[in-house]
């Protein structure tokens, strides 16, 4: 099988300027992404997907393969990311005059996956014959419990229940994507344009290595956590 890491990485980050490129311990936040897929055994080839010629440069610095520049009009704030994907795999297959078979998505703001994720994520695609795996954690707010919406001036809860939940451990436990880690067969992006199908399985991360670095402040926790198992 042909298995392909690709990582987006445009230059235009707005919520933190240059974000893919700051440095988090002591090298480019991007950089922690590529060295896991490099050391991840079931990845043949790890791509970087950028607009931008300086992220290239880093990107190529640090062992990615850098082959082509991503389009201007693919790296607008508004932008999805499955087009910017088949962009990648179309591009990738001509120049490399290969088919890939599985395409492992890695996010550059979640840098704390670790190697056994990526290899769970894409063992699971493989083995349960999904379309796609994706990475989750437990929600830190459940929405049985402590969300709530505005039905005009009033507060009502955002998931009713028969039983009013009054405990939080009552409450089902519930996940959300993390942004870390999207394992997808080819053929599902490609030809039916998707990543989250009824054929869709997850892989549960801990909270600890489910950061996605959105704003400063999740740079700066980012930093005390990769102080904090360095120690």
């Amino acid at each position: 099988m042909e298995i392909v890491a690709i990582i987006p990485a445009r230059g235009g980050s707005k919520s933190i300027p240059r974000k893919n490129i700051q440095l988090l311990g002591g090298k480019p936040l991007i950089a922690h992404s590529i060295e896991k897929a490099l050391k991840c055994p079931l990845i043949n080839r790890v791509a970087v997907s950028t607009d931008d010629e300086e992220i290239a440069q880093i990107a190529r610095k640090f062992g990615a393969e850098v082959p082509f520049i991503r389009p201007r009009e693919l790296a607008l704030d508004t932008t999805p990311m499955i087009p910017v994907l088949q962009h990648a795999v179309s591009t990738l297959e001509k120049t490399w005059s290969t088919r890939i078979d599985i395409v492992v998505l890695l996010s550059p703001p979640a840098p704390f996956r670790e190697v056994s994720d990526i290899e769970l994520c894409i063992n699971k695609l493989i083995a349960e014959e999904a379309d796609s795996v994706i990475t989750v954690c437990e929600a830190e707010h459940n929405p049985y419990f402590q969300m709530v919406k505005f039905a005009g001036d009033r507060l009502v809860r955002l998931m009713k229940t028969r039983n009013p939940i009054t405990r939080r451990q009552d409450a089902p436990k519930v996940y959300r994507l993390n942004d870390s880690i999207y394992a997808i067969k080819r053929d599902v992006l490609m030809e039916k344009g998707k990543i989250l199908t009824e054929n869709t399985r997850g892989v549960i991360m801990p909270m600890e290595r489910s950061l996605d670095i959105d704003h400063p402040l999740d740079f700066e926790f980012a930093d005390f956590l990769l102080r904090k198992t360095q120690a």
